[in-house]
């Protein structure tokens, strides 16, 4: 099987679709599955792809998620690559320029085509006053999907919401967890010793500083808690983004930055918290709410887009239906306040992880694979007969 993939989003670049694609990717190496990735250049600091697989093409950030990069590709240099490559199939990850290059290869070349729904961009037009293009948009991505014989998306609530867009040929492709990346035994005194966490109860956040992550609802949910327990609790927070000068300038004294982190560093400040916080309402799944599962942290978040996946109110973690501050805000007194309660959610969280690994998710995606190109041929050889 020959699998050539097209993301505008893609390593060095740090988001829950260019983790999905790097997994996907050494899957990929560790079955002998050939595949070729058309992708963005790699203008960050420490590339670190696989660059034999991989053509790169010039692009610049797009406005509205800066870590997805819409690339000025070249068509013709484009075909002719696929000429030489010769896909069974061609899966577009990211609907932009480069998505709409394979988009048209495919057609003109009647190579069977598969799609993936990942960010949910429509949610976050409210955050930037773009809320007038949300039918357009709809209208776009519509059209778009309408070409593929497998449209994936994360979750069953994502699903519900292109279902709901008449979108069609839909099918879940979940996330899975690296568990022997992200586990407990990764806890380090040296997180610590760094920030002065002796004796704190350690909220933890990772993830994107940007409005549609709904990080004003952990603030003022913070401000509640520092009434009460401002000495015993440190909020961490991991990432970057638009409103990380902002929010530095207006957080407490109990609040750190650490930047972003990734691989063993990351895993190991996860495993060093206590709690992991999440008040995103816009996710189509939510990577970091396994990671942090898997890391042995009960989760506080909302019960919203592809959260509603995992997280299991009173099992794994405590959850809001809603965007509430006031809930949001009793949720994290009561897992701070109950040592008990923290560990038997922490404990669940683990072993709610440890059942979804990588390799259950990609054996069905390939499986889907081989069903749309079997289905390919096989209309083709009808249609000869």
């Amino acid at each position: 099987m020959k699998v050539a993939l097209f993301t505008d989003t893609f390593t060095p670049q740090i988001n829950g679709v260019t983790k999905t694609l790097d997994r996907l990717i050494e899957y990929f190496d560790q079955e002998g599955i050939d595949y070729l990735v058309f992708a963005p250049d790699a203008s960050l600091e420490n590339a670190n792809t696989f660059e034999e697989n991989i053509q790169r093409m010039i692009s610049f950030s797009f406005f509205l998620y800066p870590e997805c990069r819409l690339s000025v590709p070249n068509y013709f240099k484009i075909s002719q690559r696929l000429a030489e490559y010769k896909p069974d199939l061609i899966h577009i990850v990211t609907p932009f320029n480069l998505g709409l290059c394979g988009l048209k290869y495919a057609q003109d070349n009647n190579i069977p085509l598969v799609s993936s729904y990942h960010t949910n961009f429509t949610h976050y037009l409210d955050y930037y006053n773009l809320k007038f293009l949300e039918k357009a948009i709809w209208k776009f991505f519509k059209w778009f999907h309408s070409y593929s014989e497998r449209n994936f998306c994360p979750s069953e609530d994502t699903l519900d919401t292109l279902k709901e867009q008449g979108i069609k040929n839909l099918e879940v492709w979940g996330r899975g967890i690296n568990i022997d990346l992200y586990s407990p035994i990764y806890r380090e005194q040296k997180w610590v010793r760094k920030y002065n966490l002796e004796e704190k109860i350690k909220l933890l956040y990772v993830g994107r500083l940007a409005p549609e992550k709904n990080i004003k609802l952990l603030m003022v949910s913070l401000d509640k808690l520092n009434q009460k327990y401002y000495d015993q609790i440190e909020l961490l927070i991991t990432g970057d983004g638009p409103l990380l000068k902002e929010l530095k300038k207006e957080a407490p004294q109990n609040v750190t930055f650490t930047g972003y982190l990734t691989g063993k560093e990351l895993a190991s400040l996860y495993a060093t918290a206590d709690v992991f916080t999440f008040p995103s309402v816009t996710e189509t799944y939510g990577n970091v709410v396994l990671e942090a599962m898997a890391s042995g942290l009960p989760v506080v978040g909302v019960l919203a887009g592809g959260v509603k996946e995992n997280l299991i109110d009173g099992y794994n973690g405590l959850a809001t239906t809603e965007d509430d501050v006031e809930k949001f805000s009793t949720n994290l007194e009561e897992i701070i306040t109950n040592q008990q309660l923290r560990k038997r959610l922490a404990l669940n969280a683990r072993k709610y992880a440890i059942n979804h690994s990588w390799d259950q998710i990609f054996n069905k995606l390939v499986n889907s694979y081989r069903e749309v190109i079997a289905s390919q041929y096989q209309n083709k050889n009808f249609i000869s007969a």
